[in-house]
């Protein structure tokens, strides 16, 4: 990280990043080469030594799917925390903020127990927590997990 004095390396900092959040951008490998990369809805778990697993859903099909299936590497990135400072020259401007980028795993989950586990860990990290999976919806549903191989935090905040 070239700006070091920007690094979020608290683990608890990491973690207010993740909840405050709204979208994780996922991006994959496509065949040309280029990345591919969709905003989602996410959950997500942090384990006591700082492991971090994503949630995502979507639907049954779809070019996100095919391009899982050929290769489950990742990345990812979510910011939050936006502001713009404006001043009278350009050079002033500066934009402050928080986010986390990272790399991993992503794969399809088949388990129907860990596919309503993970709808439960999104669900709780938008406000739902406790309402009911439908089992018709779980039907038409596809539950994506993350496995996290690394992450960092970045964060720019006013200096009051």
């Amino acid at each position: 990280m070239r700006k070091s004095n920007r690094e979020i390396k608290e683990q608890e900092g990491l973690n207010a990043v993740l909840e405050k959040s709204g979208v994780c951008r996922l991006a994959l490998n496509t065949p040309e080469g280029a990345p591919y990369i969709v905003p989602l809805n996410y959950g997500y778990e942090v384990s006591e030594n700082g492991k971090l697993t994503l949630y995502f859903h979507c639907a049954k099909e779809g070019r996100k799917l095919d391009l899982i299936h050929k290769d489950s590497r990742c990345g990812f990135e979510m910011d939050c925390s936006h502001e713009l400072e404006t001043g009278e020259l350009a050079c002033q401007y500066t934009f402050y903020f928080e986010s986390i980028i990272g790399t991993g795993m992503i794969s399809i989950v088949e388990d129907n127990d860990e596919r309503i586990h993970g709808l439960k860990v999104l669900m709780r990290h938008y406000g739902g927590e406790g309402k009911t999976i439908d089992e018709r919806a779980l039907a038409l549903t596809t539950v994506l997990r993350l496995d996290a191989v690394s992450y960092c935090g970045k964060r720019h905040e006013r200096k009051n």
